[in-house]
């Protein structure tokens, strides 16, 4: 709208611009052929003067050599007359009109409003056009249709879920081959839920459905249902079943569900009458009187117990896929897909990264490359290297580098002996995962890092393996404390008591590693909120002693680890030393330079 009236004035601007324009040509080349009233009478007098035409006070004068030139009366001159007649000079009376001047201010004051009323009355029916178009689309839904030759993924450009690609392979057929289904007659499932973490590929799935069925594909969020108009989402869902019975097979897909399929009645203040009715309208279309035939419902979600129950039944969901994050060999597939456009050097090893890169979901691996591509494009190479890739994931897992960042020779070695303790211990403690590299370079909100690569997804853990992770997240304080002493000790373990004291408490009061008291569960907090993921409802039901025998058994797992974390350092206080000296040497160690300096080689 602010738009449109400051280009109405634009154009106002313009015309008016130009007709004062036009005025003051004329203007001017009338006023260079204008001379004083008294030139003209001593000229009178003097017999030059062959002609006038007078026009009111305005007198057109052609002197006897022809020149023309023109005056005007100031005030009322009697005698004027009567000196033409005696000089002899022809007097031609004209009727009196307005000058050229006034005639052109005369047409910029007539046109101007004119011209404004048009272009006002334009922009106004163009206004009241668009209000009637939004109100008669305002009900409609906000669905993208896909055709079926527009989708062009395909199952084999999806890896690292091959229990979900399992899953819809049923889905596919049905949609290919209806009738081999019908004839026994089995019944497809009408909805079918993903459920999982972000970026695990849910979207990704629900469209290689549609382009392995080569069948249509409506997408929509769940957002985009819900208005602050009562009646408007349950609308919007009427007219997007309808279309897609217009499209059968086709398939639907609501990304995020949650946002309209929360549970009723539930919440702050007992619900929303516009999300109720909305999704009222969605079990209907879902599992109504009226049959959606060859139409399927794929929805996504990360927060499967936020849903209505009415919902998840069988005949709306019956089918629930669950997609993890991938494992190693999940993750090795992903990468594989993810690299196939872009040029790697020979020396890449995605068995590697799929190794360090635990938790990673699929869109994260695809982050990593995208990354990796950009920086080799920044130091000018053409081809990515394993540097790159390995620059590129410490970047997404610990931040961008601080160059920037100034630090001491004390402060620099301070921080090599801390993150040479933690190699050390988790080097030489049984059950540990390999060590990968060790870095004093600054990143995010870290000074240093040690990495440690395991060799296979971990899915459970032993007492051995937990107590070793504790003795070498202690192993960087007890450097600290060998070296400067128990009084100069840093802040920098603070990260390092704070997961050893959880994998302690947890080991104590969840997993039953404590021969005091048993294998029961110990936990006085209970998450029983819907809505807000981290209120946590406590209620005591453990008694003070219990609470007491915890804590002192939590101490005992601690200090045990401590000690045999100590007493490493100690024996290899020499490999403290080297490593120190190579890490501010070379800032970032590999495997291999790690295993020579604790096998007490030079690098």
């Amino acid at each position: 709208m602010k738009k449109i009236i400051k280009k109405i004035i634009a154009y106002v601007f313009i015309i008016f611009f130009i007709m004062f324009f036009i005025q003051n040509v004329i203007y001017k080349s009338y006023n260079n052929n204008y001379i004083e009233y008294s030139k003209f009478i001593t000229e009178l007098t003097q017999n030059k003067i062959k002609e006038v035409k007078i026009n009111d006070k305005e007198i057109n004068v052609i002197k006897k050599n022809n020149d023309i030139y023109n005056t005007y009366i100031p005030i009322d001159d009697n005698k004027l007359l009567d000196t033409l007649l005696i000089k002899n000079v022809k007097i031609i009376g004209q009727e009196h009109n307005k000058s050229n001047n006034n005639i052109i201010i005369t047409i910029i004051s007539s046109w101007i409003p004119i011209l404004l009323f048009i272009c006002f009355w334009i922009y106004f029916t163009k206004q009241i056009y668009n209000s009637s178009k939004k109100a008669i689309s305002f009900n409609k839904n906000k669905s993208k249709l896909s055709k079926s030759n527009k989708i062009k993924i395909t199952l084999k450009d999806i890896a690292g879920c091959d229990e979900a690609k399992e899953e819809i392979s049923e889905i596919i057929d049905f949609l290919k081959y209806p009738n081999k289904f019908k004839k026994i007659g089995g019944k497809i499932p009408k909805g079918v839920l993903m459920i999982g973490p972000p970026g695990t590929g849910k979207t990704l799935l629900a469209k290689a459905i549609a382009g392995e069925s080569n069948v249509s594909f409506f997408s929509i969020s769940g957002s985009d249902f819900v208005e602050m108009f009562i009646g408007v989402g349950a609308s919007r869902v009427r007219n997007m079943f309808d279309q897609a019975k217009k499209n059968t097979p086709c398939i639907i897909f609501i990304d995020e569900i949650d946002a309209v399929g929360k549970k009723r009645g539930i919440g702050i203040n007992g619900g929303n009458d516009e999300r109720d009715q909305t999704l009222n309208q969605l079990l209907v279309e879902m599992d109504g009187f009226e049959i959606n035939q060859n139409v399927i419902i794929i929805a996504a979600t990360n927060r499967p117990d936020m849903l209505d129950n009415a919902l998840l039944r069988p005949g709306r969901f019956d089918r629930k896929i669950y997609i993890n994050l991938p494992d190693i060999k999940g993750r090795e597939e992903i990468l594989k897909i993810h690299t196939r456009n872009v040029i790697i050097s020979n020396d890449v090893d995605l068995s590697l990264i799929a190794r360090s890169t635990p938790g990673f979901s699929g869109a994260d691996l695809s982050n990593l490359i995208n990354e990796a591509a950009l920086l080799t494009v920044r130091l000018k190479k053409k081809k990515i290297t394993m540097n790159e890739l390995e620059k590129s994931k410490d970047k997404i897992i610990m931040g961008v580098e601080r160059n920037s960042m100034v630090m001491t020779n004390k402060q620099k070695e301070l921080i090599a002996f801390h993150e040479s303790g933690h190699v050390i211990i988790g080097y030489l403690i049984p059950k540990h995962d390999p060590i990968h590299k060790v870095t004093i370079i600054p990143r995010g909100y870290t000074l240093g890092v040690t990495c440690f690569i395991p060799k296979s997804d971990s899915i459970n853990e032993n007492l051995k393996k937990l107590n070793g992770q504790i003795s070498t997240l202690y192993g960087g304080r007890i450097a600290e404390e060998l070296v400067y002493g128990k009084k100069n000790i840093s802040t920098g373990a603070y990260n390092d008591i704070k997961v050893a004291t959880l994998i302690a408490r947890n080991m104590i009061t969840k997993w039953g590693f404590s021969e005091k008291l048993g294998p029961l569960l110990y936990n006085n907090e209970t998450n029983d909120s819907i809505f807000l993921e981290n209120n946590k409802i406590t209620t005591k039901y453990i008694s003070d002693a219990t609470l007491y025998m915890i804590d002192q058994e939590i101490k005992l797992i601690i200090e045990k680890n401590y000690i045999k974390a100590r007493n490493l350092l100690i024996k290899n206080i020499d490999i403290l030393y080297s490593m120190k000296d190579a890490l501010i040497k070379y800032e970032t160690l590999n495997y291999k330079q790690i295993c020579n300096i604790m096998n007490r080689k030079i690098i």
